[in-house]
């Protein structure tokens, strides 16, 4: 009986040898989602950054790019009291400025380090993919494209995130030929993954 489980076991070891070699790769893969399910303690890193949109097609009053980024920020996986917050703009409450500013202070999750403070409380977490195109998240219009390029290249390092991949391209001054398109997985709290 003993010999017979040992070659049962031989045997699946010999087809999660044959998934590597790429004739049944989601097997091998599947163990990999299976661990990673479970999910690994992260502790919150806080964030406080001024963002000024500098772009060519779309202009933002404060208050708009404000909502535009908080926006992002929740679907990029920052905890639920991120803020975002109009910065200071030249022109009133709602009205496009060319060099619309916002204040941002979010915290995003990331893998718990030997040294980590004491008194931090770890939250368990998992790796969520997202992804930005037009209306996804259900706001994003292609007119925010040269938005999703720069909260990539400011705001996204600041986040624990792998396999990112931007096919983003926008046209200046105009929509027609631009278009949205990043993924990436971040390191979320088990509570926001989407199974």
């Amino acid at each position: 009986m003993i010999a017979r489980r040992q070659s049962l076991a031989a045997s699946a070891g010999i087809a999660c040898a044959l998934a590597v070699a790429g004739a049944w790769l989601p097997c091998a893969l599947a163990r990999a989602d299976d661990a990673a399910s479970s999910g690994s303690p992260g502790t919150w890193q806080s964030h406080k950054y001024s963002f000024q949109f500098m772009g060519f097609t779309s202009t933002y009053s404060c208050d708009g790019l404000a909502d535009k980024l908080r926006t992002l920020l929740l679907a990029a996986g920052a905890r639920g009291d991120a803020k975002s917050q109009a910065g200071a703009c030249a022109s009133g409450f709602g009205r496009p400025d060319k060099f619309a500013r916002a204040d941002l202070t979010f915290s995003t999750l990331a893998p718990a380090q030997g040294g980590a403070a004491p008194d931090a409380k770890p939250v368990n977490g998992v790796w969520r993919t997202v992804a930005f195109t037009s209306f996804s998240p259900r706001t994003l219009r292609v007119g925010d494209c040269e938005l999703v390029e720069q909260f990539s290249s400011q705001v996204l390092p600041m986040f624990t995130t792998r396999n990112v991949v931007s096919n983003t391209t926008c046209v200046p001054h105009q929509e027609s030929g631009s278009t949205i398109d990043l993924k990436f997985e971040v390191f979320a709290p088990v509570a926001a993954a989407k199974h």
